[in-house]
């Protein structure tokens, strides 16, 4: 705890009551150059849908393909699930130069990790490694969700802006979620198999994309499994069902 360093009988005493504690700035908010959390004006964000589920013999992660600036359509064909570890994959949704940075950094301190110690990162660790990056305050508006496979198994952890990490069966994120919630509420069954996975995410994808406006333009599908991750990217996603 650092000492106060304001006169304490003078109008901004930072006993008054106000914001402006003498114990420093919330995490992600930066007083002395008016940065925030906040998005920018105009700043590129995902808008989006992701899906996580686990499976027995692995992990479906999907996304919608737009990204978006304010109320215009920025992007109709964007990467929202990205390979980072041999046998883990991470969907984005928010800030996309901060989603971008994120995956870069990930990719470089598995590597790091293969190298140094001879084997491959577990999915708790990684997704420490992500909940850190983001407590940390340098990633600001991500809200990921991470599927992989390990020597324990499947998993899919649900992260959120700050760090927060939680292990789930099922989880989503972005602004379409709670369409899609409702169709892994109603379809989910942990005996799924991979391909039937895949047809209830693709099926909340779609349930998203019909109502929510900063979701659409096509699906990404990743694949996990103890083998690799394989992605797929389809513009029809009625051609799917």
């Amino acid at each position: 705890m650092r000492p106060p360093t304001s006169d304490f009988s003078g109008s901004d005493s930072p006993l008054d009551g106000s914001r402006s504690s003498v114990f420093g700035p919330e995490l992600g908010e930066f007083p002395n150059n008016g940065q925030s959390s906040e998005p920018r004006e105009g700043e590129m964000k995902t808008g989006t849908t992701t899906v996580g589920i686990k499976t027995e013999d692995g992990v479906v992660l999907a996304t919608d393909m737009r990204a978006s600036a304010g109320y215009m359509v920025a992007s109709k064909d964007v990467q929202k699930v990205e390979e980072i570890h041999p046998t883990g994959a991470l969907t984005i949704a928010g800030s996309v130069s901060a989603a971008q940075s994120l995956i870069r950094s990930l990719r470089a301190e598995t590597r790091l990790y293969e190298a140094r110690r001879g084997e491959e990162m577990s999915m708790t660790a990684l997704s420490t490694l992500v909940g850190n990056f983001l407590r940390s305050g340098g990633f600001l508006i991500v809200s990921p969700i991470l599927g992989g496979v390990d020597s324990d198994g499947s998993h899919v952890y649900s992260i959120d802006p700050a760090g927060g990490t939680t292990e789930e069966e099922y989880t989503v994120s972005g602004s379409g979620s709670q369409y899609a919630l409702g169709v892994l509420e109603q379809d989910y069954d942990e005996s799924l198999s991979l391909d039937e996975a895949k047809d209830v995410a693709t099926r909340a994808i779609k349930s998203a994309v019909e109502r929510d406006l900063a979701s659409g333009n096509g699906i990404n599908i990743a694949v996990v499994t103890e083998d690799g991750v394989d992605i797929e990217r389809h513009k029809d996603i009625n051609a799917l069902l």
